[in-house]
Formats: structure tokens, sequence, C-alpha cells
């Protein structure tokens, strides 16, 4: 199974346990994309909905959604029932095709990577967004904690999935820099600006477990491998007095497509 299609499996679990955008995010977007409320807004991967909720908060209704699993599209479209210009569309971006070609802002929130090749996918975003419009694509990004219980967490990966060990990740800045090159490197956007949003989070040991769950890196571990993990990762926490506190970043990369 490829990783962008684990989270169809688990779409209540990734709805109730993922961290939510913070609204800092969707203010920098409208700001820089300088879009009224009518605007059209395409979203690349909606999954649950979760940064689809946030411009439909900010009364942004005109979207439309493409999401590749089904149970996560059929989740989405029931939460915007009432929304009739929130169209979830039920397939994948690389076949999916579009008339008008006329977006203002097109927005892909920890999903767009899933896009391959992304030079490709970088292309047809470009194709179908008008001459003034914009690109807002963010991830959520891991941010290593070393204290004690996440030491201790670490070890178990070790033993049990070191190809999941956190200290082997890459750094908030290599990140920022590999996605700069490929957002400006064959010249279809320009003006990139990038931002970081950074907050603490408190999780129990199963809220914990859960969150980890819906990760599509552990999604793929074997059973057998994965209930081991999780249980030794439950009795550190347990240990360490039954809380996490995870600290959380999302990174926000915008741009404007660049006329040929």
């Amino acid at each position: 199974m490829e990783r962008k299609n684990t989270f169809n499996d688990i779409a209540n679990e990734y709805d109730r346990f993922r961290p939510n955008y913070p609204d800092e995010l969707f203010t920098d977007i409208v700001k820089f994309a300088g879009i009224g409320k009518d605007a059209a807004i395409l979203e690349i991967g909606c999954g649950t909905g979760q940064a689809t909720k946030g411009f439909v908060n900010d009364g942004y209704e005109n979207l439309t959604c493409i999401e590749l699993g089904e149970n996560l599209a059929k989740l989405t479209r029931e939460k915007f029932k009432d929304k009739t210009n929130v169209k979830i569309i039920n397939t994948d971006f690389e076949t999916w095709r579009d008339e008008s070609s006329d977006f203002d802002l097109a927005i892909s929130g920890t999903a767009f990577h899933f896009i391959q090749p992304q030079e490709i996918g970088y292309r047809k975003v470009y194709n179908l967004l008008n001459e003034q419009g914009s690109i807002a694509f963010f991830w959520t990004v891991h941010v290593p904690s070393y204290d004690d219980v996440f030491n201790k967490i670490r070890d178990s990966y070790k033993r049990y999935a070191p190809q999941v060990d956190d200290s082997k990740n890459p750094s908030i800045e290599q990140i920022i820099t590999e996605r700069s090159h490929l957002t400006l490197k064959d010249g279809l956007f320009k003006e990139l600006e990038v931002k970081q949003y950074r907050w603490s989070d408190t999780y129990t040991a199963n809220e914990y477990i859960s969150l980890l769950n819906t990760n599509s890196r552990h999604q793929l571990l074997p059973e057998g491998v994965r209930f081991k993990l999780f249980r030794e990762i439950n009795e550190a926490i347990e240990e360490c007095g039954g809380t996490v506190i995870k600290p959380q970043a999302v990174v926000l990369y915008l741009a404007r497509k660049n006329p040929q």
C-alpha cells in the first residue's frame, strides 16, 4: 500500500486526532492572495476537511476539493452538506480534469507531496489558476523533542522501527530549503513567502497513540510491530506522569503565478 492510501482506512480517527491548523494561517493566506469571499478556491487532497473548515469558517465557500480516498471524501462531503458551493470530488488530482481553469487560489494541507512527480503537479496547478492566482501549500512538520519521555519513546523506535526514528528526520530548515526549491525551480511561481507556526499540544498516553496511528509511516508497519511499539510508548508515557507535551509546527509556502 502506498502512504497516500493509508489515511482512507482511518478517516474518522484522522479527523478526530490530527491537530487543527492555526487560525493565523488562514488569515495569512487570504491576505497574501488578496481574495474576496467569492474567490474560487481549489483544494488538493482535502482529507477530512480540516483546511476546508478553516476557509468555510472565514466565509469562503466557493471551494472545489479533490480527494483520492473514498471514505475521506464521504466524511468531508457529509461535513459540508449544507454548503452547496463546497464541492467534494472523489478522484486523484493527477487525472482530474476541469474545464474552467480559472481558480483564484490553490491550497493543499499536508498533501501535495503525494502528487508525483512534483513537477507535473506544480505545472497542473499553474494551468488551473487564473493570471492573478496564488498557491498556498502547507504541511504539518514533526518537531523532535528530547525530554525524558520522548527519549524513552525514541529507544522503542530504535528497537522496533528504526526507519521511523525521528532523530533521522531532516530539520525544518532542510525541509524549507527543499520545498522552496521545488516551488520556484521551473519559474512557474514567484514572490515566495514562507511562514512558520509553532505551538504545543498535551496528550494522554491513549491520545498520543491515537495520533501516531494516523501517521502513514506507522500505518505501514507490520501489525505485530506496531502493536509492540505502541505498547511500549504507552508504558513510557504512563511511567513519566501520564501525559506528553508535543511541540507542533506548520510550514506555509505562499507564491504567485508567474504568467508566461
